[in-house]
């Protein structure tokens, strides 16, 4: 088991990459803490984890919420004496539109929940890592942060973020043995990206012909991306973006 004795804390664990995430972390040995805005989805990933013979509890947590994101790193600590892995996976699509009909509230949600949200969980983990002797953390990115999509500007300018966090994370934490790399996934088969293709902002058809695969990924490809990242399979991965994205941005 690769994460055997270790215990990781995972945002947006109620469905999608966090789900299948949390699930094969506890398999492969490790406690988890699945937490989601949705505290009945979060409840479900805990439960099948326990089902399976893991270990593992729920949280409802707003990653946007400075307290909520103290509270989230605490009460892991309290439940299972330390904090080892982190993995920001929470975000939402927001509201599409162009840069000048896109409503400031729009654009600050978006920028609280996928940008800020990662900045707090990074923040408040941080302690509790360098109290164990190192760790890992994961965040998810996106493509998004690496190549510009039309209607999506939220979206595109808080992935972007996401990854300069990480390479001042690994920069700032790597003199403690913490390891910060992110995910920069492409169309992924989630809820979200489901309900950007009914609001018609992506077909399924286009979703296929963004990859040079003709498909699209799986959350589970995903999900062995973040145990590679959180595991001692990548000792010398550091401050790195890793765009898993079937070829995308290839073209």
């Amino acid at each position: 088991m690769r994460l055997a004795g270790k215990v990781a804390l995972i945002t947006g664990a109620g469905s999608g990459m966090g789900r299948a995430a949390a699930s094969l972390f506890a398999r492969e040995g490790a406690k988890v803490a699945a937490v989601d805005i949705n505290e009945a989805s979060a409840q479900e990933t805990a439960a099948a984890i326990v089902r399976e013979g893991g270990d593992a509890f729920a949280m409802r947590v707003d990653v946007s919420n400075s307290e909520d994101a103290r509270s989230m790193c605490d009460e892991t600590v309290r439940r299972y004496g330390g904090l080892d892995i982190e993995y920001n996976n929470a975000g939402i699509e927001g509201e599409g539109g162009f840069l000048a009909q896109l409503s400031e509230e729009a654009f600050d949600r978006v920028i609280s929940i996928n940008l800020r949200g990662v900045w707090l969980g990074m923040k408040y983990a941080l302690p509790h890592l360098i109290k164990r002797g190192g760790g890992a953390i994961i965040n998810t990115a996106s493509v998004a942060g690496i190549v510009g999509i039309k209607g999506a500007a939220a979206y595109c300018a808080a992935k972007a973020g996401v990854i300069a966090l990480t390479r001042v994370g690994a920069i700032e934490y790597g003199r403690y043995k913490i390891r910060v790399n992110c995910i920069c996934p492409g169309v992924i088969d989630t809820p979200m990206v489901g309900r950007v293709s009914d609001q018609g902002g992506v077909t399924s058809q286009a979703n296929d012909r963004l990859s040079l695969l003709g498909r699209i990924g799986k959350p589970e490809e995903i999900a062995r991306t973040a145990l590679f990242l959180a595991s001692d399979d990548a000792p010398f991965a550091t401050g790195a973006p890793f765009v898993i994205d079937g070829g995308w941005i290839a073209r």
